[in-house]
């Protein structure tokens, strides 16, 4: 007779052998539609993903329904080791977005973002790939908006609630103390300072922008940095489904033994 905790680990992994088709074929559109190094980038790991939600699937379909236990003991395994890695990460993730946050500004809706601010070794990576994700940040067209609210009078721009990419990439810092002429078109003036080297970087070109400062590097780590807290709050959730479905699998798997052994001694 077939077991309970078979049955629920058979059908919990046609779940996610369905889930996998449509991530396989979202990267092999990818790879077909791609325009941008952004999208090139994201293909493979798509891909990669989903071939193997999909083989863990079928070893674990394979193994509790048909009772293979070599099979099903290789996929406890791989969830095992796929629940220790989730352990892992989220504890990273914690600790690596803990520093950082935008510094508020007297009279601004926007805040300004300081690459130094952040954690190191999210610096280190950020200043490893930068040549690509400048390539990604222009392609993307963050400060397209600006660009076409030229006729944006001063005070209303002050007040507006930039993301962190837009203030950091698509104006001067507010330590430039550049004179305001459209959201994207800054002048220098005798009162100008170029302390800061993101300053000297800073041009009205709209390819050109703030995209080579400091300054959007930081907005790149600040929106790492939420996009990071919120995927570890999700591995929460998914590291304690994946550990009910790992006991129902220890489950499954003690039954295929007991079956084994009770066939073995008639």
């Amino acid at each position: 007779m077939v077991r309970c905790s078979n049955n629920l680990v058979g059908i919990l992994n046609i779940v996610t052998l369905l889930i996998s088709i449509p991530i396989i074929g979202g990267g092999i559109w990818l790879s077909r539609q791609a325009n941008t190094e952004c999208e090139r980038f994201l293909e493979r790991p798509v891909i990669a993903l989903g071939v193997f939600i999909l083989l863990v699937s079928l070893a674990g379909i394979i193994g509790s329904c048909c009772r293979v236990t070599w099979l099903l003991w290789v996929y406890l395994l791989v969830m095992f080791l796929l629940i220790l890695l989730l352990f892992c990460f989220t504890i990273f993730a914690f600790v690596v977005t803990n520093k950082g946050a935008g510094e508020k500004i007297s009279g601004k809706g926007y805040k300004e973002y300081r690459f130094g601010d952040y954690s190191n070794w999210l610096q280190k990576r950020v200043d490893k790939n930068w040549n690509r994700i400048h390539s990604c940040l222009q392609d993307s067209k963050i400060c397209q908006s600006l660009i076409q609210g030229s006729n944006t009078k001063a005070d209303d721009f002050f007040k507006e609630h930039l993301s962190a990419l837009q203030s950091g990439c698509c104006k001067p810092s507010n330590d430039c103390n550049f004179e305001y002429v459209s959201p994207t078109n800054w002048t220098r003036t005798p009162s100008s300072s170029l302390v800061n080297p993101d300053c000297s970087k800073w041009s009205n070109e709209p390819n050109v922008l703030c995209y080579g400062c400091q300054s959007c590097k930081a907005g790149l780590l600040d929106n790492i940095k939420s996009d990071w807290k919120r995927v570890a709050v999700l591995n929460i959730i998914f590291l304690i489904f994946l550990i009910i479905v790992y006991s129902i699998g220890c489950c499954a798997f003690r039954n295929n033994r007991e079956d084994n052994a009770w066939k073995r001694y008639p």
